[in-house]
C-alpha cells in the first residue's frame, strides 16, 4: 500500500479545531503535521496532537470488548465477542426497564469527540429508549448566557479581528494551553504596537505573550470590571452619542449600579491596588480599538455568568463603536450552521423524562430515586476523572447494583469500573463533520486508516444496541454518509457560498458570519446592558460560592493534557513531570512545607496528594493544580476532582471548578 497523505481534524475538546495532515503508510498514520491551507490554524499543532499517531496506534489502545471478572475498579476483565456484549447490554436493560422504568437508564457524554456525527450519536437512541436526559453543562454554559444577557444572538467577531487591536485584553485565559492559534493574532496586534494585558488569577504560562500581568483574587472579575466601569463613566469617558443610540439601560446603570463600585471597594474585593485600577481605567480611555478574550474558567464559579455579563458590558461600553479591531470574543457562533435536530432527534421523545444535571452525576447514582439510576452507559466521557466530587463519583460508579457500560480507546479511570467494555475508534478511522467555538470554520473528516482491533465508532455500537432493542426507525440504520448528505443538503444561511468542492476535499471553509455595524441581535435591537427579562435586569457583582478553608483551588488546563486526555501518552506526561500544586512561597513556609515534597489537599470533601511546586508564579491564598491526571499515574489513590463540589453557576447549570477552598498540609500528617 503507497504512502499517502490525508487531510483531517483535530477531535479533541479545543476551540482550535485544528486541520491536519496525515501522512499513512501501510494502513498506519505515521506523522501528523498541521495543514498550511487551514485559514486559522495555518500548518501549527499544539504539543499534544503532535505525535497524535501515537495515541492512535497506542499500545494501550483496547481493541475488543470485556467483559468484567473482578471486583468493580480493579479493572479485572476477560475478552467477549461483540455477539456478547450486545446481547448482555441489552438483556438488562429491558430488565431494567420491565423492573423499574427506562428512566432508570442514564447515558452519559460529552465531547471526548468533537465530531458533530460521532458526538451527538446516542441521543436518538437514549431518546427513542426513554432514558433520563442527561444536561450537559459540565464545559461553560454560564459563559455563554452571561454573553446573551447583553449581546442576544450578536455573532462573536472573526478571531482575527484581534490583529487590529490596539489594546488586547486575555481576561480568563490561558491561552497558551487552550487557544495556542488565537495567540499569532495577539503577537502581530502587538508588533503593531498594542499593548497586551492578562487579567488571571495567577501568573499562567500564557504571561509571556503579554506587557502586563494582572491578578485578580478568584471570583472577584465582574467586581474588576464594574470598577473600571465607574472609573470610565464617573470620568466622562464612554461615548454619550453611542450609548444614546445603541445601550439600552446606561444611565440606569450609572446611577442604580456603578456607584457602589468605587475604587477603594473594589481594590478590597480584588485584592488590586487602587492605582493599577486606575491606570487600567486610562489605558482603556484611549484605547480605540481594545479587544476582549474571554476564557471560559472565569464563568466556573458560582457567579459565573453574571461575571461574564459584566465583563461584555464593560466592552460594550467602549468597544462596537470604535474602529475594526474592538471586540469581544467568547466563543464563535456556529451553531446555526447545521440542523442539529437531524441528529439529535429530540422527536423520539416520549412523555417528559427527568433530567439529570452532569456535574451531579455523584448525587444522581447515590440518591436519585424514583427510579433510581440502575445502568450507566459511558461514551465520549471520563466521568471518574473529571465530574466533580470524585468520591461521590467513585462511590456511585461502585455499586454492585449499577450495571456500568463504557465505550472507551483506553483504560480510564471509569473503564475500571464497568461492567461491559466496548473498543472506540479514533478520528482517523471516522467520518465526521466538525465546528469550531474558536473560528468560523467547518471540515469534514472520512476514515484514513483501517479500524484498530475490533474498535466502532458510536454510530455503529448505536445501531447495534437499536437492532437489539428492536428499533427499527431509519435514523438507526442510515449510513454515516448519507447522514452527512443529508445533513449539508438542509439549508442554512450561515453555509451559503461556501466552496462545496473544497469541504468534499476535506479542506477547511469559512462560515459566512457578518453582524453590519451597529446591528445587534437583542429583542430591542440595542446592546442590553438592562436586560428586563432578567431577575436581575442590571448587572451587578455576585460574589462565588467560597468557603472557610484558607485557599482558593484552580483546577487549571496544562499544557500537555486536555481534562484527562492524553494520558496515554508517556512521551506528555513526562513533559507535566509530575502531578504538581503549585503554592506561593509564603503559604508553604506558613505550613512548614518544603518545595518538592508530597503534600496533601484537603476539605470538606476529600483529600488529595500531590507534589509540591513553591512559586512566585501563583499569589499568596491560591494554589493551581493543573490538568486531569490517570488515578493509574497519581501519586495517591485520588486526583483534584476530589476537591471540586457539585455546586452549580448562577444561570445555565454549570460546573463550578474553579469555587472551591482548601488546605495543605505534609502527607506524614493527618488533618485535624
Amino acid at each position: 500500500m503507497p504512502t499517502a497523505i490525508h487531510r483531517s481534524v483535530c477531535p479533541y475538546d479545543c476551540p482550535d479545531a485544528c486541520g491536519l495532515l496525515v501522512t499513512i503508510d501501510n494502513g498506519r498514520a505515521v506523522k501528523v503535521a498541521g495543514d498550511p491551507e487551514h485559514p486559522f490554524t495555518c500548518g501549527t499543532l499544539c504539543p499534544k496532537m503532535n505525535r497524535y499517531q501515537d495515541t492512535v496506534h497506542s499500545s494501550r489502545r483496547l481493541t475488543r470488548p470485556l467483559e468484567r471478572c473482578g471486583p468493580k475498579g480493579n479493572a479485572v476483565f476477560r475478552p467477549i465477542s461483540w455477539a456478547a456484549a450486545i446481547e448482555k447490554i441489552a438483556g438488562r436493560w429491558k430488565a431494567i426497564i420491565a423492573d423499574r422504568g427506562a428512566e432508570a437508564i442514564l447515558p452519559y457524554s460529552f465531547a471526548g469527540t468533537m465530531g458533530l456525527l460521532q458526538r451527538n450519536a446516542g441521543h436518538p437512541f437514549f431518546h427513542r429508549l426513554g432514558a433520563s436526559l442527561l444536561d450537559r453543562t459540565i464545559c461553560a454554559p454560564a459563559k455563554g448566557l452571561g454573553w446573551q444577557a447583553v449581546m442576544g444572538l450578536t455573532p462573536a467577531p472573526h478571531p482575527d479581528a484581534v490583529r487590529h487591536s490596539d489594546l488586547v485584553i486575555l481576561w480568563g485565559i490561558n491561552a497558551a494551553a487552550t487557544n495556542v492559534h488565537f495567540l499569532k493574532g495577539v503577537r502581530a496586534a502587538a508588533k503593531h504596537g498594542a499593548k497586551v494585558w492578562l487579567i488571571d488569577t495567577y501568573r499562567t504560562p500564557t504571561a509571556v505573550f503579554a506587557h502586563e500581568t494582572v491578578v485578580v483574587r478568584p471570583g472577584s472579575d465582574g467586581a474588576l470590571a464594574l470598577g473600571l466601569m465607574h472609573l470610565l463613566a464617573g470620568s466622562g469617558r464612554c461615548d454619550p452619542d453611542f450609548v444614546r443610540d445603541h445601550v439600552q439601560g446606561y444611565d440606569e446603570l450609572c446611577a442604580q449600579v456603578l456607584p457602589d463600585y468605587p475604587v477603594q471597594r473594589v481594590s478590597r474585593i480584588t485584592g488590586m491596588p487602587a492605582g493599577q485600577l486606575e491606570a487600567m481605567a486610562r489605558d482603556l480611555a484611549r484605547a480605540r480599538r481594545p479587544f476582549i478574550s474571554l476564557g471560559s474558567g472565569l464563568s466556573r464559579y458560582g457567579n459565573g455568568a453574571m461575571t461574564v455579563r459584566t465583563i461584555v458590558t464593560l466592552w460594550a461600553l467602549l468597544g462596537p463603536h470604535r474602529e475594526p479591531g474592538s471586540g469581544c470574543f467568547t466563543s464563535t457562533s456556529t451553531g446555526g450552521a447545521f440542523d442539529m435536530d437531524l441528529l439529535k432527534r429530540p422527536d423520539l421523545i416520549s412523555g417528559s423524562p427527568r433530567t439529570v444535571n452532569m456535574n451531579q452525576l455523584g448525587q444522581a447514582l447515590n440518591a436519585l430515586g424514583h427510579p433510581p439510576v440502575s445502568s450507566l452507559y459511558v461514551y465520549n466521557a471520563n466521568p471518574a476523572a473529571v465530574a466533580p466530587d470524585q468520591n461521590q463519583v467513585l462511590r456511585g460508579l461502585a455499586r454492585s447494583d449499577l450495571f456500568t457500560v463504557v465505550h472507551e480507546r483506553f483504560m480510564t479511570d471509569t473503564v475500571a469500573y464497568a461492567d461491559i467494555v466496548l473498543p472506540a475508534t479514533s478520528s482517523l478511522e471516522t467520518s465526521d463533520i466538525y465546528r469550531s467555538y474558536g473560528h468560523y470554520c467547518i471540515q469534514r473528516t472520512r476514515p484514513v486508516i483501517p479500524v484498530v482491533g475490533q474498535s466502532k465508532s458510536n454510530r455503529q455500537v448505536f445501531a447495534l444496541l437499536a437492532a437489539a432493542m428492536g428499533f427499527d426507525a431509519p435514523v438507526f440504520t442510515q449510513r454515516t454518509e448519507a447522514l452527512i448528505a443529508e445533513l449539508m443538503a438542509a439549508p442554512s444561511p450561515l453555509r451559503e457560498g461556501i466552496d462545496m468542492e473544497a469541504f468534499n476535499a476535506g479542506k477547511a471553509v469559512e462560515l459566512a458570519v457578518e453582524q453590519p455595524p451597529g446591528r445587534y441581535a437583542t429583542p430591542s435591537g440595542k446592546i442590553e446592558v438592562r436586560n428586563p427579562g432578567l431577575q436581575a435586569p442590571l448587572p451587578v457583582y455576585l460574589p462565588p460560592h467560597g468557603g472557610d478553608a484558607p485557599l482558593c483551588l484552580m483546577t487549571a488546563p496544562s499544557l500537555y493534557s486536555l481534562n484527562s486526555s492524553f494520558y496515554e501518552r508517556d512521551d506528555l506526561r513526562r513533559r507535566q513531570k509530575r502531578m504538581h500544586l503549585l503554592m506561593h512561597p509564603d503559604n508553604a513556609a506558613q505550613r512548614g512545607l518544603q518545595d518538592g515534597q508530597r503534600v496533601v489537599v484537603f476539605n470538606t470533601l476529600g483529600e488529595v496528594t500531590f507534589f509540591l511546586r513553591s512559586t512566585n508564579d501563583v499569589p499568596p491564598g491560591v494554589v493551581v493544580a493543573e490538568g486531569v491526571w490517570w488515578l493509574a499515574f497519581a501519586p495517591g489513590d485520588r486526583t483534584v476532582n476530589a476537591l471540586t463540589s457539585q455546586r452549580l453557576t448562577d444561570l445555565g447549570g454549570g460546573s463550578t471548578f474553579y469555587d472551591n477552598r482548601v488546605d495543605v498540609r505534609p502527607a506524614d500528617h493527618r488533618s485535624a
